[in-house]
């Protein structure tokens, strides 16, 4: 292009470096949120989370939203809601495998521990850096639990 106009032999540079510019924003605020952007994130997992199950009277038991420091500069966010299966005898063992089967509809969560299903089940999520306790404290009761990784507070 050397007998070009000379704007038209900067746009394919202009344009490299918008991309390049675009994709090391996108890739910074997406790798790291912060603790507060991470709690609102676990508190939409949980609630939709019950929601996926039909839970019933729904209580939040730790509204989150407070940064808990962890040394550097860094916090984590924890919330917590429990809810009524609409069959009450449920046991808590298929209250379990019934939030872990709809844990996928929300989210990619993986199994941190893939033990019994008589004790809480652990998942976490490494693109949200959330992790939930999916649990059953007595027959007919979902409880979730969650929190996020240390991470920035600000």
């Amino acid at each position: 292009m050397p007998g070009a106009p000379f704007s038209v032999r900067l746009r394919p540079i202009a344009a490299a470096l918008l991309l390049a510019l675009l994709t090391s924003t996108a890739c910074t605020s997406e790798d790291s949120p912060t603790a507060a952007q991470a709690g609102q994130t676990l508190k939409k997992h949980v609630l939709q989370l019950l929601k996926e199950r039909n839970a019933q009277n729904v209580t939040i038991t730790d509204p989150g939203g407070k940064n808990i420091p962890c040394g550097d500069g860094k916090a984590k966010q924890t919330f917590a809601a429990t809810g009524e299966d609409i069959a009450p005898r449920t046991s808590p063992e298929n209250i379990r495998a019934a939030l872990l089967g709809a844990v996928e509809r929300v989210a990619t969560y993986k199994v941190v521990d893939a033990g019994s299903l008589s004790k809480p089940v652990h998942v976490v999520n490494d693109s949200t850096r959330t992790q939930l306790v999916l649990d059953a404290p007595g027959n007919g009761i979902y409880a979730v639990s969650g929190e996020t990784r240390c991470l920035p507070a600000a």
